[in-house]
């Protein structure tokens, strides 16, 4: 690759991450534009539309062979399966964080999910922390014990968040299975129970998915798109990017989460802005030291080659 098409490529893959990641910071102002419709109606709706529109992005990607596979594996198969019901779960909580004013809760589980990585990196796979790792997750957890005491409650909105998208992590690490394949595997595993229950409450009258309402018919229908489009541009930018740089960048969803939080007047308490003070410091040395590794690493392979 020439050192422009290099540029290019690098230039294409910092602004596919930046949409996703825009896209998912954003997200939470779609569920509280869909709020009057109750939480579980809104999980079956971003899963029944991601399977139709998953299904468009694939067959343009020509990923069909990479669905079969996997269907056709029942190893696969059983971790995806398990791994869509960890990602429904993540899905629930975090559309009933937002629908009940826990913004800055939801943003703290993506603040601190890196570092529950980094974690389940320690005990499941025997990896070593570096100082500044170690360091940034004690800051962290500090960030976390100082809510808990504080207001006398653990932030288990955060930590569920965290702790299910970890899990989910570890078991789509275990597969060879990419992004988008993956999650239209596991959207489609979840459809028929969905779009039965989905049927049934708009034949008992109970859904909100209803004509005498168009105009929530199509912001519950802009489900799919909000679900498929994110993941779909982050497959586009790691082609493309070093997973550091990815991994500086994934700050950028929980930053304007927290900043929607404040928008719709979550009230940032003092001990909040302890949290999250350590929270971003400890993003900081995470990153800095992630980067830092990385030109590391770079630099002892141009050594040896």
């Amino acid at each position: 690759m020439t050192a422009a098409a290099h540029t290019k490529d690098t230039r294409d893959g910092l602004i596919a991450a930046f949409i996703a990641y825009l896209m998912w910071g954003v997200l939470p102002v779609y569920f509280k534009m869909v709020s009057d419709v109750a939480v579980f109606e809104v999980l079956v709706h971003r899963i029944v539309w991601a399977v139709p529109f998953g299904a468009v992005i694939i067959i343009w990607r020509r990923q069909w062979p990479e669905v079969r596979r996997a269907l056709g594996n029942a190893r696969v198969l059983g971790f995806l399966t398990l791994a869509a019901v960890l990602i429904a779960g993540n899905w629930f909580v975090y559309i009933w964080a937002v629908q009940n004013d826990q913004i800055f809760q939801a943003s703290l589980g993506y603040y601190i999910n890196p570092l529950l990585f980094t974690l389940a990196g320690v005990l499941l796979f025997g990896e070593k922390l570096r100082t500044f790792q170690t360091a940034a997750v004690f800051l962290a957890a500090a960030g976390v014990l100082v809510l808990t005491f504080s207001r006398g409650q653990i932030p288990v909105i955060a930590l569920t968040l965290g702790t299910l998208f970890t899990i989910y992590g570890v078991i789509r690490k275990r597969i060879v299975v990419g992004g988008m394949p993956g999650l239209f595997v596991e959207t489609l595993v979840l459809l028929p129970l969905s779009a039965t229950y989905l049927i049934w409450i708009m034949s008992t009258g109970d859904s909100a998915f209803t004509l005498s309402n168009p105009s929530m018919v199509g912001m519950l229908l802009l489900a799919g798109p909000a679900t498929v489009l994110p993941l779909l541009y982050f497959a586009l930018a790691a082609r493309r990017l070093s997973l550091s740089t990815l991994g500086f960048m994934q700050f950028i969803a929980p930053t304007l989460q927290f900043m929607v939080g404040l928008y719709y007047g979550e009230v940032l308490t003092t001990a909040h802005a302890v949290c999250f003070g350590l929270v971003w410091i400890a993003v900081g040395l995470f990153s800095w030291d992630a980067w830092r590794a990385s030109r590391r690493d770079a630099s002892f392979v141009g050594q040896i080659t």
